[in-house]
C-alpha cells in the first residue's frame, strides 16, 4: 500500500517528489517480492527475473491466474458517475487490492525489462501538465513522442483478464510493441 493518495492532480509538488523517491526505494524489494511470488506456484518454480522477453511472457501468464475482481460498492459506483463528464455504465466489478499490488510489482518488472534491453531509455515523471493523463506518475521515456507508463500498462491487462477480453499473451505483445519502439529510436540514434 503506498503512503500517498495517488490521486497525482491533487498532490503536492513535495508529495510527488516523495512518491517518486518512494517508486525507485521500493523497487529492489518490490521486485524480490514479485519473484517470490511468482516461485510459489508450481508452474512458475524456475521463473527469473532475467529481464528477457522470454521472463514477460511467462510473468504474463502467471498474472492471468492472479487476476481477481470483487463488487464495487454502491458509493464507488455513484463517486465514479458523480467525477465523469459524460453518463456510461460502471462496471459492477473492481480490481481486488492484490491485484492491483501485483499489477503495480509486474509494471515495475516491465519497465525495468525495457530499460535493461536499451540503456537509452530513462524514468522520467511529468509535472508540467496536469491534464496529461500520466501526471505526476513515473513513466519510461525514450519510444521517441510517446512515453510508457508500465504500471498503468499491467493495471490495464489485469482489467483486461478480468473481463475476458485480453488473453494471457497479450503481456508479450504489448511488450513486443515498445520493444520495437524503443529499438526504432535506438537505431535512428546510431544512424546519426
Amino acid at each position: 500500500q503506498p503512503p500517498f493518495t495517488l490521486k497525482f492532480r491533487d498532490m503536492s509538488a513535495d508529495d510527488l517528489r516523495d512518491y517518486r523517491r518512494w517508486l525507485f526505494e521500493s523497487m529492489p524489494p518490490r521486485l524480490v517480492e514479485l519473484q517470490g511470488a511468482v516461485n510459489s506456484d508450481p508452474n512458475f518454480r524456475t521463473w527469473k527475473p532475467d529481464h528477457s522477453r522470454a521472463s514477460i511472457e511467462a510473468l504474463g501468464q502467471w498474472l492471468s491466474h492472479q487476476v481477481e475482481t470483487r463488487a464495487r460498492t454502491a458509493e464507488e459506483i455513484d463517486r465514479i458517475k458523480g467525477s465523469a463528464a459524460f453518463d456510461f455504465s460502471v462496471p459492477a466489478e473492481e480490481l481486488t487490492n492484490r491485484t492491483f499490488s501485483l499489477a503495480m510489482d509486474a509494471g515495475m518488472y516491465f519497465g525495468e525489462a525495457l530499460r535493461s534491453q536499451y540503456p537509452h531509455l530513462k524514468w522520467d515523471q511529468p509535472l508540467k501538465n496536469k491534464k496529461f493523463a500520466d501526471f505526476g506518475q513515473v513513466v519510461l521515456v525514450g519510444f521517441g513522442r510517446a512515453s510508457l507508463n508500465p504500471v498503468r500498462i499491467l493495471v490495464t491487462y489485469c482489467y483486461g483478464i478480468a473481463s475476458g477480453k485480453q488473453i494471457p499473451k497479450r503481456l508479450d505483445e504489448v511488450y513486443g510493441y515498445w520493444s520495437s519502439l524503443a529499438h526504432a529510436v535506438e537505431g535512428a540514434a546510431k544512424a546519426t
